[in-house]
């Protein structure tokens, strides 16, 4: 594949889809960067219809009473594991100079935004999808 006009991409919240592994729903979980620095929210997973997998995170952060928020998105491949957080390999320096419109963009510059955290696109032959999504969270 080429680009992703070949994949359908959803929001978890809008498509009414329930995920292959009940265990990806990470939603309302706190992400941090490996010096647990708190980065955002989870409000949100864009998933792959066709393999019900979550794809990206729609990471909230900012804001106050929910107005002023920036949501950006981080590829799945940048967790490195899920307890009672979400942790991520990048550092939240990095989250923050990702596009912040990203995330309300109906296409998003999906490979460019693979790129900018130094992942390979999701939809390119030989993709290997992330083993942590898809066990139960702390292990």
């Amino acid at each position: 594949m080429t680009e992703t006009n070949q994949i359908a991409l959803v929001s978890l919240e809008d498509s009414g889809l329930v995920l292959a592994q009940p265990a990806d729903d990470v939603r309302g979980l706190t992400v941090v960067d490996p010096h647990d620095h708190r980065v955002g929210k989870v409000d949100d997973l864009i998933i792959d219809v066709a393999e019900r997998r979550a794809r990206l995170l729609v990471v909230t952060s900012g804001g106050l009473l929910g107005l002023g928020l920036t949501k950006r998105l981080i590829p799945v491949d940048a967790v490195t594991r899920v307890d009672d957080q979400v942790h991520i390999e990048a550092l939240h320096t990095q989250v923050h100079s990702a596009e912040s419109d990203a995330a309300h963009d109906p296409t998003p510059a999906y490979h460019e935004m693979c790129t900018h955290y130094g992942y390979g696109p999701f939809w390119a032959p030989g993709y290997v999808h992330p083993y942590l999504l898809g066990r139960p969270r702390g292990t």
